[in-house]
């Protein structure tokens, strides 16, 4: 409760100081500005700092019904966000500090559990345009629906690989080198050398490391306003725009059933995942694929103290197909098919899954402001158990600077 109040004060601290700044009442002399392609931001007369201020709110209703059970209404604030970047002495040392408030970003906060508030929280080096040096806690390049930020997400959600298979953030070293060409063939490269346990992990130390590396293709040249970086072709591409790309991370001595996510092992384990994205968008078409793995010997582990309790690895691979039409208008319409397969050493604890949606948006302004729908069926096979047949609806509104 003090983090999410901190958080709040801290809000409305920059708010006051905006309007400061707006009013000329601030003794320090601070450039206030707002624009549609940044975010409400400040800099010192001097050009020696700049913060920029953003949020987001995802407010979400749904129904979900599994086949046997009572069906389920929800409602909560998915995601609210608070976001701050900028640059101190120089525009080559940069920052970014993400926060969340939600439930679902804090989780529960227990004794050596500091809680999940800190989302990103990293300083950065451009030695050049072409090459980026980060050190602290963000996302590790992994697949690139999660490296999207889920705010430019066409479905209220990410899939259900995603989900399971997903590296997302670590605290770590990161680099990134990329010579962007607009109409010509170019790649980027990107690595990290992180913890291995996952954002805001404090409750065990080991000499294990997690490294990971990915390489970017970009046959066609570059997307409209980094369109690789967010779902659906909203800048409508005037010439066809192809992006291909491939990851691998190593998690050595992983103590999570996920890696940097998941249920505490019993047993450390060192974990592969390999991740392959495309990304194709033209004249408000988009189409994206997705192929996600993670493997590890013996994913079983056992309670040295009790052999009954054991807790699994999540091992196997999925697939992803999505493909989207943006109206002149401003609607989307949206269809993705996924299917997840988990190995047979784990097939009695976790289920094959087949999933199918469809989904209506309506931008307001991009990605800032929108309105979702969707719609979808899950085919659950659980071994012992056969098919069972789930659905959900959502419809979600966000809202964001």
């Amino acid at each position: 409760m003090k983090k999410i109040l901190w958080g709040i004060s801290l809000l409305f601290s920059m708010i006051i100081m905006a309007q400061e700044v707006k009013t000329g009442t601030t003794k320090s002399k601070l450039a206030g500005y707002y624009t549609s392609g940044k975010k409400l931001g400040f800099t010192a007369a001097d050009s020696l700092f700049q913060m920029n201020i953003g949020f987001r709110v995802q407010s979400r209703t749904g129904y979900g019904k599994e086949e046997g059970k009572t069906g389920v209404a929800e409602g909560e604030i998915r995601r609210m966000r608070l976001k701050l970047d900028g640059f101190v002495v120089d525009p080559k040392f940069g920052y970014k500090v993400e926060l969340g408030f939600s439930a679902r970003d804090i989780g529960t906060v227990a004794v050596g559990n500091s809680g999940d508030v800190i989302l990103d929280g990293v300083f950065f080096y451009k030695p050049n345009s072409n090459v980026t040096l980060a050190f602290g806690q963000t996302k590790l390049p992994g697949n690139n629906q999660r490296v999207i930020s889920s705010g430019a997400l066409e479905l209220t959600d990410r899939s259900i690989n995603n989900s399971k298979f997903n590296i997302d953030r670590d605290f770590g070293l990161f680099v990134e080198y990329a010579k962007e060409k607009k109409e010509k063939f170019y790649y980027g490269l990107k690595g990290a050398i992180s913890k291995g346990e996952g954002r805001n992990w404090v409750r065990t130390s080991d000499d294990g490391i997690a490294l990971t590396g990915k390489i970017e293709l970009f046959p066609l040249g570059a997307f409209t306003k980094n369109g690789s970086n967010f779902e659906g072709d909203l800048m409508r591409e005037k010439t066809p725009k192809l992006m291909l790309s491939g990851a691998f991370n190593q998690n050595n001595k992983a103590l999570r059933s996920q890696g940097e996510l998941g249920s505490l092992l019993y047993e450390a384990r060192t974990l592969k995942s390999v991740f392959v994205d495309a990304m194709f968008k033209y004249n408000g078409w988009s189409a994206t694929g997705a192929y996600m793995s993670r493997t590890t010997n013996n994913p079983i582990t056992v309670d040295a103290l009790d052999a009954a309790k054991t807790q699994a690895v999540f091992v196997g691979h999925g697939y992803d197909a999505q493909l989207s039409y943006i109206f002149p208008s401003e609607y989307q319409l949206i269809g993705r098919f996924s299917t997840q397969t988990v190995e047979d050493a784990i097939r009695t604890k976790s289920p094959n899954t087949d999933e199918y949606t469809l989904g209506l948006s309506k931008y307001l302004f991009g990605h800032k402001m929108k309105i979702q729908t969707e719609l979808s069926y899950d085919k659950v096979d659980k071994l012992g158990v056969g098919i069972s047949n789930n659905w959900f609806a959502r419809f979600q509104v966000e809202i964001g600077l």
